[in-house]
């Protein structure tokens, strides 16, 4: 047995109609449970749109996890390589040199113009 549940956002005005076989549940549960799971499909929208996750290789919590964080490193480098660099080299360009430079040796601080690492070990104790 199905339910029709309409639902009418007091902010927007917008009115939703939804199919549901919880007869046990309000309207504003319904739509509620609704709102919950669409700002997960967008999660995951976004996840695939910006990290380029085409699809998950695991199953488990922890695969996931795992895919997910490797994901947003591989993103978020470049992005911190872009914010470091004196070149004032686009996203795009960054990932293409990475991707072709991948097995070279170089000095990659030179090539992006960043200044070398102070090798000074702090001072810890007096």
């Amino acid at each position: 047995m199905l339910r029709r549940v309409h639902y009418r956002d007091p902010e927007t005005g917008k009115e939703y109609v939804f199919l549901t076989n919880r007869l046990d549940l309000s309207a504003l549960q319904i739509a509620e449970l609704y709102r919950r799971r669409w700002q997960v499909e967008l999660f995951f929208k976004g996840i695939k749109q910006n990290l380029r996750i085409k699809a998950f290789y695991g199953t488990s919590k922890n695969a996931v996890l795992i895919q997910i964080w490797t994901a947003l490193i591989a993103y978020l480098l470049p992005v911190w390589v872009k914010f470091k660099t004196k070149a004032g080299w686009g996203l795009l360009e960054l990932t293409r040199l990475a991707q072709t430079m991948l097995l070279e040796r170089m000095n990659l601080r030179a090539l992006l113009g960043l200044s070398p690492p102070d090798n000074r070990q702090p001072v810890l104790f007096n």
